[in-house]
């Protein structure tokens, strides 16, 4: 590692996290989640770790083609579909599974050509995203299976608050997709992260939806071992952080009460106290809407980040009988220090702040 913030991805983890959502959900395929750089996580490195992923989805084309020119020979599924002609012509040519969520989609895909794609039909059962109204079902499936471009069809939603247990919104759109899937004989899927890990019911086989065929679970952020339930983390759940955020420490000096820090000194020392400077700032990542108290770990105990963020640097107040020494590394999140702790302290949510490191430093992967 050298002076500069970055990440530390435990391969490990990732594995284990994936061992812990298949046993949520016995029976259910998953389809991991590796949109946005793997939520951070590195698109490449992530997929090449989850062989027992039996699917992978992304949210655009670019990240299907970064994969499948990779060599990941597991089936890639385009969340938003294809955007025009030729996104459809490449994405039927590289054999990937299309979701169609609008009429003009399926316009595009009746007027290509032969081909054997796998298509997901999206439905919008509460959302309002997207999504066909689900009172079209029967229309659309017939239109899907009777296209010449389509060897499978599938059927797929999409939860809005799985991550609110006292929600009834969830069981409204899981009744709703039942009515659009009840008889259908092909594969289904609704349940996201929170939906496998908090919802009984959304955890079972197809024929718990009214289906005869495959049951899929979309894992996102509980792969990376994060929680997607507020007030709770991933290590309440079982699952092991896969990012640890880290920088060092780069100067130390004392602070003397009444000192201001930082840009406009928005911070004033109330106390004689020991300053510390970190490598990391809004440009690793660490955003600027951290404020004066969120905590940092440093050899083992919490201090607070005090001042505003900086583009390269953030100040710390180690205390006054501080030891810390130039060099030593600082866990902005990960073990220790659950990035869903520290998230709150930017008005942000955990999503947010892994998909925000931007790698000035390449990664460090660990198994």
């Amino acid at each position: 590692m050298t002076f500069g913030a970055r990440a530390l991805i435990r391969l490990g983890a990732l594995k284990h996290n994936l061992s812990v959502i298949r046993d949520a959900a016995p029976g259910a395929k998953v389809m991991a989640v590796v949109k946005a750089n793997a939520y951070g996580h590195g698109l490449e490195t992530v997929a090449a770790s989850l062989g027992d992923a039996d699917a992978f989805a992304v949210a655009r084309l670019p990240e299907a083609i970064r994969l499948h020119e990779s060599g990941i020979d597991k089936p890639i599924v385009l969340l938003a579909g294809a955007m025009s002609n030729a996104e459809l012509g490449d994405a039927l040519q590289r054999g990937f599974e299309l979701v169609v969520h609008c009429t003009e989609q399926l316009e595009q895909l009746e007027a290509a050509g032969q081909s054997r794609a796998v298509v997901w039909l999206k439905f919008d059962t509460g959302m309002n995203r997207l999504g066909f109204a689900p009172e079209q079902a029967p229309e659309l499936i017939e239109r899907v299976r009777h296209c010449r471009a389509v060897g499978e069809l599938r059927l797929m939603s999409h939860l809005a608050s799985a991550d609110e247990l006292d929600d009834p919104m969830t069981r409204q759109q899981l009744g709703h997709f039942r009515e659009i899937a009840d008889g259908f004989d092909g594969a289904v899927s609704i349940a996201n992260a929170p939906g496998a890990l908090g919802w009984p019911e959304l955890r079972g086989t197809g024929e718990t939806l009214g289906t005869t065929g495959d049951h899929w679970i979309r894992p996102g952020i509980a792969l990376y071992g994060i929680s997607p339930f507020p007030g709770r983390t991933g290590a309440d759940l079982g699952l092991i952080p896969v990012m640890q955020f880290e920088a060092r420490l780069i100067a130390v000096k004392p602070l003397r009460e009444g000192a201001r820090v930082g840009y406009k000194g928005r911070y004033r020392a109330q106390k004689d106290s020991m300053l510390g400077i970190i490598s990391a700032g809004y440009g690793d990542g660490y955003t600027r809407h951290f404020r004066t108290g969120t905590p940092v770990l440093i050899n083992g105990r919490r201090v607070p980040l005090v001042g505003l963020v900086s583009m390269d640097l953030m100040a710390v107040d180690l205390g006054a009988f501080a030891n810390d020494k130039v060099g030593d590394i600082v866990t902005l999140w990960g073990k220790g220090l659950p990035v869903e702790e520290v998230a709150p302290w930017a008005d942000a949510i955990p999503y947010e702040l892994v998909c925000g490191v931007m790698n000035r430093e390449a990664s460090e992967v660990v198994d």
